[in-house]
C-alpha cells in the first residue's frame, strides 16, 4: 500500500510517505529521482507513527513534471517476463514532458498497456503527473 501526502504552496511542493521514489522530470528535460524510502511510515504496525514521519522538499520551476506511481507500473510484465521498469517510466515521461500533466499521464499508460500486451496485469496500475504551471507573461 502507498500513502503519500502531498502539500504545494508557491512552487514547493512537499512530500510525506511514498513508496517508490518520485520522478522529477525538470522542463529542460533534466531527470531527478528522489529517494522516498525514508519518508515513508508502516500503516497499521504501530499505534503512534510520529517518529516515522519525514518530509522531502522539491522546489518546482514552471514546465517541471511530478510523477508518482506504484509498483505494478514498473514491475508490470510482458509476454517475456520482462518488467516494464523505472528506466522505460522515466523515458516515456521525459519525452512527452511538453505535454499537459493529463497528456503525459496518457502517454505513459498507453505505452504501459502496448507492453504489457495480453500478460496478465497482477498489480494495480496507479500514476498520478503534476505539471507546475508555465509563468504568465
Amino acid at each position: 500500500m502507498t500513502l503519500s501526502i502531498l502539500d504545494y504552496a508557491r512552487g514547493t511542493l512537499k512530500l510525506s510517505g511514498q513508496h517508490e521514489q518520485m520522478i522529477l522530470v525538470r522542463h529542460d528535460g533534466t531527470l531527478e529521482l528522489i529517494d522516498t524510502i525514508d519518508l515513508g511510515f508502516p500503516i497499521g504496525l504501530d499505534a503512534e507513527i510520529i517518529d516515522f514521519i519525514d518530509e522531502s522538499m522539491i522546489s518546482l520551476n514552471p514546465e517541471d513534471v511530478v510523477v508518482l506511481y506504484t509498483d505494478g507500473i514498473t514491475e508490470a510484465e510482458n509476454l517475456d517476463r520482462q518488467q516494464y521498469g523505472l528506466d522505460r517510466l522515466c523515458e516515456v515521461v521525459r519525452s512527452h514532458r511538453h505535454q499537459s500533466a493529463k497528456g503525459i499521464q496518457q502517454a505513459v499508460i498507453k505505452d504501459l498497456i502496448a507492453y504489457i500486451g495480453q500478460h496478465t496485469i497482477y498489480d494495480d496500475i496507479t500514476l498520478l503527473v503534476i505539471k507546475q504551471k508555465p509563468l504568465l507573461n
